[in-house]
């Protein structure tokens, strides 16, 4: 039997990368996924590349109207959620003395902000017992020049891991962060590197990764898969490194 056979799953930024794979995967292992991205092409890409069982909604995690309306229709629907996957995000690299408050508000706001109301506005939809995973980074703990603000957002999401762990145990909704090393996907593209100076960037951060190789998305999925699954039921409050010993070692 699938491992999520009839379960709703919830995935925010889900076009593209991390998000597109892990919502690739629980369709296949037998949920019914929700996905949602701000570019409504890119969306419809993405339903068409995963076929069956998906229902795209267009939104913005920052703007809370965008996600009450992502709500509105999951209950309309399916009335519940059993997995929600807070994957929405954005890096941007500024280093102190050029850092700006556009970037600060940039980054705070989608990968904070918009992932607290995410999860905040899920509540109610979300059946005791459930599974809610936060995307985080190895840069949480990992230093790198030039990641001031996005290291301090991902510190923030495992810090919300373990608070809210805590604070919906007596639901047995369980609340766990993926963090992955640095990843093969469209993400890299928005660094505004040229191509050589972008082919630099990555070679220097494989160079600290212990596998010698960038994170692959399927290698995200499938540790949302485990930590969505009865497979991790007694898991709760971790930081679940998909890092290749990135920041291990």
């Amino acid at each position: 039997m699938n491992k999520l056979e009839g379960k709703v799953a919830v995935i925010t930024g889900a076009s593209t990368g991390i998000g597109l794979a892990t919502a690739q995967l629980l369709v296949s292992e037998g949920a019914h996924v929700y996905i949602t991205g701000r570019r409504q092409s890119e969306l419809d890409a993405a339903v068409q590349q995963i076929g069956k069982n998906v229902t795209s909604v267009q939104g913005d995690v920052t703007n809370l109207a965008d996600l009450d309306r992502l709500y509105a229709i999951v209950k309309k629907h399916h009335d519940h959620i059993d997995v929600l996957f807070a994957n929405a995000g954005v890096g941007e690299n500024a280093v102190l003395g050029e850092i700006s408050e556009a970037h600060f508000d940039k980054l705070f706001g989608i990968n904070v902000k918009g992932l607290l109301f995410t999860v905040q506005k899920a509540l109610p939809l979300l059946v005791d017992g459930s599974s809610i995973i936060l995307t985080g980074a190895t840069a949480s703990t990992k230093a790198t020049a030039g990641g001031t603000v996005y290291s301090a957002t991902k510190a923030a999401v495992r810090s919300f891991a373990r608070t809210w762990a805590l604070e919906l145990k007596d639901r047995k909704i369980r609340v766990n962060a993926v963090s992955p090393s640095p990843t093969d996907s469209p993400f890299w593209g928005k660094f505004g590197l040229t191509q050589e100076q972008l082919e630099q960037f990555i070679a220097r951060r494989v160079s600290t990764i212990p596998l010698g190789r960038l994170c692959h998305p399927s290698d995200v999925a499938n540790a949302v898969l485990f930590l969505a699954s009865d497979d991790s039921s007694f898991i709760t409050g971790i930081e679940l490194y998909v890092d290749g010993g990135r920041a291990q070692i």
